[in-house]
């Protein structure tokens, strides 16, 4: 009785962990990362992208033999509309992107997605990608060179100011040529294009008129001053990723680990490097013919900000001689068919990793493709999920019915198993020996039944894996009130789902599909008998719940698919045990739950 006492006190000290930390720690935190990005979304919804005059970014000193960045850089101090007015400036205006490039270092400092909005409502600010280094939210992307010998002359850096002709404007059909000559006379042309949606691509030529060579290294960063205001989530890699080299894997590095440290990839030809959100990325593809350093860094003079960059080695540039490098730059949302096909038209080593994908990359892909199949045929993504469960139940269900059967046959065997439970009382040896002569007699193996759940586990992560990290669901309607499968479901138990005028806290967000997951869950467990022991019983009973205010603040796509999933397995756990001749104790097993116990007299 003590032992079970002890139990009942450690499982109760669990919940109220569990319920605490949700409540006190998890749910404010996400509340104040609410609020913090919808004071980021009032602030942008203010501010209009402006062009005009010529005044040279803050903080933009070239770089004399290092790498950019090493230099201290201004604190942000402008709003986003007053730093747009500070450079000349080439406007972008495709299907996909409106912003424009500050002629002032050449940078591609202010891009928005025409596609996405910040909110469901099509009438809320366009998300912004890249803004100007000296705001709060500065990210950009900047090429450039520098100069290997003093004969060299100066390098085209943060702070040059390009030429652009007249009139010169962005978009998928007319490219943007930009011009600087140095002060020994070599010219630079930049040539800036821009595919249908997010692929834009740098050609520099350089041409030596002089009667000396001249040598430069070139390099590309991607800057940011700050990291993304969601709340960082295990399943979802965010920060610094890329491929050094045609042969290499993947790398990924967190915020936290290069603000403690910075990493430098050995020297490498071929790849790419770049900053990942959930949803967006920008990247950087060098010339694949030279070979290239690739750093990830953190700076805290100035400025802080983190930045991937990338350096070649000097290359030399002949008297009368002129050479040709092409970079290119992704900026916007990680599309799957669109970072697919950029992998396959430009040859970019394992470009489409730009999605995270995970450890079981060679499931979650085919998986996203069969959803994605689904959502262009049915045109919902709710509907999707939806039939991708089925399809993944059906491929599983042989496994599934060795499982379920396995645990028929066990139910099977439980008068059996009390009479020798009976038989031997406390003596565990001869137990433990009587049930596995039972099992041999019978032909029973009590491992079957676990095999094929293990087996299903990498593919149901994988599957919400897809749910949670891929674009195409976010903003994506299902039926009824939910608008956004990326968001939670926003209704409430405790409003009546809405029908009193008030609203709840955030930690008493239960809607409406997190309860029918729990109820799923709920009959999913009691579909197998309620376990002797008081410890695993009062498991059985409060995990349906604890499991409900977890969930609460999951995206409502994640919880449709665990509820819908729920259900299929109740079903077909159902048929397969009937199938068995074993009796399916859901009805009972509630009903025992609601029983009152007589009581016991002395």
């Amino acid at each position: 009785m003590e032992k079970n006492r002890n139990y009942f006190i450690a499982i109760g000290l669990s919940v109220v962990i569990v319920l605490a930390w949700q409540f006190l720690y998890m749910n404010p935190r996400i509340e104040q990362q609410r609020r913090a990005e919808e004071a980021r979304q009032a602030q942008q919804a203010t501010q209009q992208t402006t062009t005009t005059t010529t005044n040279a970014a803050p903080g933009t000193a070239a770089p004399t033999g290092t790498l950019p960045g090493a230099t201290g850089q201004q604190a942000a101090t402008v709003s986003r509309e007053e730093s747009l007015t500070k450079s000349q400036r080439v406007q972008i205006d495709t299907n996909a992107i409106q912003g424009s490039i500050s002629l002032t270092g050449a940078r591609l400092d202010d891009i928005r997605l025409k596609d996405y909005h910040e909110t469901v409502d099509d009438s809320s600010p366009l998300i912004t990608l890249f803004s100007p280094s000296d705001t709060h939210d500065g990210y950009f992307t900047e090429l450039g060179y520098i100069a290997g010998e003093a004969t060299t002359g100066s390098a085209p850096g943060p702070s040059t100011v390009w030429t652009a002709p007249e009139g010169a404007k962005l978009t998928e059909t007319t490219p943007v040529a930009l011009t600087y000559t140095n002060d020994v006379g070599v010219v630079f042309t930049r040539t800036i294009s821009i595919d249908d949606h997010y692929m834009i691509t740098v050609t520099d030529k350089i041409d030596n008129p002089g009667q000396t060579p001249v040598s430069f290294s070139t390099y590309g960063r991607i800057t940011r001053n700050n990291k993304p205001t969601t709340p960082a989530v295990f399943v979802i890699h965010e920060g610094f990723l890329g491929v050094a080299g045609t042969d290499a894997g993947l790398t990924e590095d967190t915020y936290k680990n290069i603000e403690e440290k910075a990493v430098t990839l050995p020297k490498a030809m071929g790849g790419w490097l770049g900053i990942t959100d959930k949803y967006w990325a920008a990247a950087i593809v060098p010339p694949q013919n030279v070979a290239v350093e690739t750093r990830y860094s953190h700076f805290t003079d100035g400025q802080p900000r983190y930045q991937a960059d990338y350096r070649s080695d000097a290359m030399t540039v002949a008297p009368g001689q002129s050479i040709e490098l092409k970079n290119m730059v992704f900026a916007g949302a990680k599309e799957v068919p669109l970072v697919d096909r950029y992998e396959t038209q430009y040859n970019i080593p394992k470009f489409d990793r730009l999605i995270d994908w995970g450890w079981f990359y060679f499931i979650t892909k085919p998986m996203f493709k069969l959803m994605d199949f689904f959502f262009r045929y049915f045109g919902n993504f709710g509907v999707a999920i939806l039939l991708t469960t089925i399809v993944v139940k059906l491929l599983f269900f042989p496994l599934a019915s060795k499982q379920y059967a396995s645990m028929a046959n066990m139910k099977r065997m439980q008068p059996k198993m009390a009479e020798l439970k009976a038989k031997h009382g406390d003596d565990r040896m001869a137990m433990q020996q009587a049930t596995m002569a039972l099992y041999k007699e019978e032909k029973i193996n009590p491992v079957a039944g676990c095999w094929p759940m293990l087996l299903q586990i990498p593919v149901f992560f994988a599957l919400y894996k897809v749910i949670y990290v891929t674009i195409e669901m976010r903003h994506a309607p299902f039926f009824g009130w939910i608008h956004d499968l990326s968001a939670p479901d926003p209704t409430s138990l405790f409003n009546l789902f809405g029908l009193l005028p008030y609203d709840v806290p955030h930690f008493l967000m239960i809607g409406v599909w997190p309860i029918i997951m729990g109820i799923t869950m709920f009959m999913q467990m009691r579909m197998n008998p309620t376990p002797p022991d008081p410890t695993q019983a009062m498991i059985f009973t409060w995990m349906p719940l604890i499991f409900t205010f977890m969930l609460a603040s999951f995206p409502a796509g994640l919880v449709i698919y665990w509820a819908w999933n729920n259900t299929l397995s109740i079903s077909q756990q159902a048929v397969i045990m009937k199938r068995h001749g074993a009796k399916i104790e859901l009805f009972d097993n509630i009903r025992a739950l609601f029983k009152r116990k007589p009581v016991e007299t002395k």
